[in-house]
């Protein structure tokens, strides 16, 4: 019986993290509002508007706002609210898949580059390679050559963000893993499954939930950059980046089509930081040191 409860007598508290700072302060607790409303919104898009966002009516073209369309139309007739509200579908998927996706491949990747001496050369130059090309132009490329739709684009933006949360478990692993638990865990025979499962990973979910909230942002950015340069999704499919592109040619005439969703999305993203900002803090022992010294 010792030598099984042994490494796990020494384990630090691994209590789960505490959702207390999403009202810390009225900032945060404002961006918590914020992006709860856009992903609300989003999810019922159908019932906050009975229009199809992808149906065209000529005859409708850059109407103003009015009863029938709450923010008008635009340039084919299309109700902008409907297109909006349906476009932050797209751009919610591909943040919060960009993050689980990069994060879970990221893992890997860095519990075994820094439990493994020998293959960590190998797999770091790698994560150089990638992080030494342009995050922008990298997705371009890849969509360019797989073709526009909400898969590739989603790989395309997921890629550049696997070597930066794979730096930083391997980070995390090489410092946990010289702690007396983890080389007591080594010398009593436990299995490598068994010691980055329960006595490494462990160490690597606060820092990864505060990078999947930075991931999370750059990824909604991302999609609204290659969408507004066109070489992100299709055009006829709603989303904030090819709304704001469609929309730049009639700026002086109706500037709506530009701003409503440019402050979706910058509410969005800046929700996202500040959220992120504030996991961090409350994450970090040496923060949470630091407020009890003062």
């Amino acid at each position: 019986m010792a030598i099984e409860t042994l490494p796990n007598a020494t384990l630090p508290s691994r209590g789960g993290p505490s959702l207390g700072f999403l009202t810390a302060t009225p900032i945060i607790a404002i961006a918590t509002v914020c992006l709860a409303l856009v992903i609300a919104s989003a999810i019922l898009a159908p019932w906050l508007s009975s229009h199809d966002p992808q149906l065209l009516l000529p005859a409708q073209r850059l109407k103003p706002m009015s009863a029938e369309y709450w923010l008008g139309t635009d340039a084919y007739g299309r109700d902008v609210l409907a297109r909006i509200l349906y476009g932050g579908r797209i751009s919610l998927i591909i943040g919060l898949g960009a993050a689980v996706v990069s994060i879970a491949i990221g893992l890997l990747i860095g519990l075994v580059s820094g439990f493994f001496k020998p293959i960590d050369a190998v797999l770091m130059r790698v994560m150089d390679g990638l992080m030494a090309m342009p995050s922008v132009l990298l997705a371009i490329a890849v969509v360019s050559l797989s073709g526009a739709t909400l898969t590739t684009v989603l790989i395309a933006i997921t890629i550049p963000e696997i070597p930066r949360v794979a730096r930083l478990v391997r980070s995390v692993v090489l410092s946990a893993r010289e702690e007396p638990y983890v080389e007591a865990a080594i010398s009593l025979g436990t299995s490598l499954p068994k010691i980055m499962w329960r006595h490494l990973m462990p160490n690597t979910v606060a820092p990864l939930i505060v990078q999947g909230t930075y991931v999370c942002a750059s990824a909604i950015l991302t999609e609204a950059i290659l969408s507004f340069l066109g070489a992100g999704i299709s055009p006829e499919t709603p989303t904030w980046g090819n709304i704001m592109a469609e929309g730049r040619q009639f700026f002086q005439v109706k500037p709506s089509l530009i701003f409503w969703p440019g402050l979706l999305l910058s509410i969005a993203i800046l929700s996202v930081n500040l959220i992120g900002d504030a996991a961090r803090d409350a994450l970090d022992p040496r923060m949470k040191q630091r407020e009890s010294g003062k």
